[in-house]
C-alpha cells in the first residue's frame, strides 16, 4: 500500500503505524456495551446535578482531549482507546439529547438525519480508502473517518433508543430486550448465512449504543418512567468501575491487539 494512495506525505510511512483500534473480541464487545451505558447515565446524571450548559462545555473538552490523546499514539494502547470511546458516550449523549431537549426536535427526525449522515461517511470512506474495516486503520485518514463513524453511531444510537423507549412508548426495558434480539441478527447472518464481516461488524457496533443505553436508563430512572430508581450516578459509577476492570485486563492480554498487517476482519460474540 502506498502512502500516496493513503492520503499522507511523501515522508509517511504507513507500515510504521499500528492499527490504532482494538480486535473484536468479546472482551471488546462488552466492554463497547458497558461504555453505551455509562454515557448515558453520567450524561443524565451531570446534566442535572449542574448547570447544563456547563456541563456540556466540561464533557466537550474532555473529550477534545482524549480524542487528542488517541490520535497522538502510534498503535492501540487500551487505555487511551478506551478513554475516547467513553468520553464520546458522554458526550455523544449530551450532543444528541440538545437536539430533542433543547431544540425540540423530534427523535425520528433526529435518528433519520444521523442515520443520512452516517451512510454519507461510509461512502465516503470507502470511496477514498476501499474498505471500511477496522483492521485497516492504520493511517491518520482512516482513523479520521474512524472516529466520525464511531462518534455518528453513538448520536444515531442514543435517537434511536429514546425513540424506542419514549416515543414509541415501549419503556426501557422492553426496549434493552428488543435490541437484544436485533444485535443478534448481524451475529447469526455472519456466523450462519455468510453475511459480510464489516457489515455484520458496524451493523452490531451501531446497536450497541441503544442497547447499554436502554439497561442504564432503565436501572437509573424513577418507577414512575419504569426504572429501578438506583440513581444515574451510582449507575454511571458501577459501569465506570467495570470499564475499568476490563481495560486493565485487556492491558495484559495481548488478544486484544490486533496484528499490524491483519487483512480480514474477525466478528467475535
Amino acid at each position: 500500500m502506498s502512502a500516496a494512495g493513503d492520503g499522507l506525505g511523501a515522508s509517511s510511512s504507513v507500515d510504521e503505524m499500528w492499527t490504532k483500534v482494538p480486535a473484536a473480541t468479546a472482551t471488546f464487545w462488552v466492554t463497547k456495551g458497558l461504555t453505551t451505558g455509562m454515557g448515558e447515565s453520567a450524561s443524565d446524571y451531570f446534566v442535572h446535578r449542574f448547570p447544563p450548559v456547563a456541563a456540556v462545555a466540561v464533557a466537550a473538552t474532555a473529550f477534545v482531549v482524549a480524542l487528542a490523546l488517541q490520535f497522538s499514539v502510534r498503535r492501540y494502547v487500551p487505555w487511551v482507546y478506551w478513554l475516547a470511546v467513553a468520553m464520546v458516550g458522554v458526550f455523544g449523549t449530551m450532543a444528541a439529547d440538545v437536539l430533542h431537549v433543547r431544540f425540540g426536535v423530534p427523535y425520528v427526525a433526529s435518528a433519520a438525519a444521523f442515520a443520512i449522515v452516517l451512510a454519507v461517511i461510509f461512502v465516503v470512506w470507502h470511496r477514498l480508502e476501499g474498505t471500511l474495516s477496522i483492521h485497516s486503520i492504520r493511517t491518520r485518514r482512516r482513523e479520521v473517518f474512524y472516529w466520525l463513524t464511531v462518534m455518528t453511531t453513538f448520536a444515531l444510537g442514543t435517537a434511536v433508543g429514546d425513540l424506542t423507549a419514549v416515543t414509541l412508548h415501549l419503556g426501557y426495558f422492553a426496549s434493552g430486550v428488543m435490541f437484544i434480539g436485533v444485535i443478534a441478527v448481524p451475529a447469526i447472518a455472519y456466523r450462519r448465512f455468510g453475511l459480510n464481516p464489516i457489515a455484520a461488524f458496524w451493523a452490531a457496533y451501531i446497536v450497541t449504543r441503544p442497547l447499554g443505553a436502554s439497561f442504564a436508563d432503565w436501572m437509573g430512572v424513577s418507577p414512575d418512567r419504569g426504572g429501578l430508581d438506583l440513581g444515574s450516578g451510582w449507575v454511571s459509577l458501577v459501569l465506570a468501575l467495570l470499564i475499568v476492570a476490563l481495560v486493565a485486563w485487556m492491558s495484559i492480554d495481548r488478544r486484544q491487539a490486533q496484528e499490524p498487517a491483519t487483512s480480514a476482519t474477525s466478528f467475535t460474540f
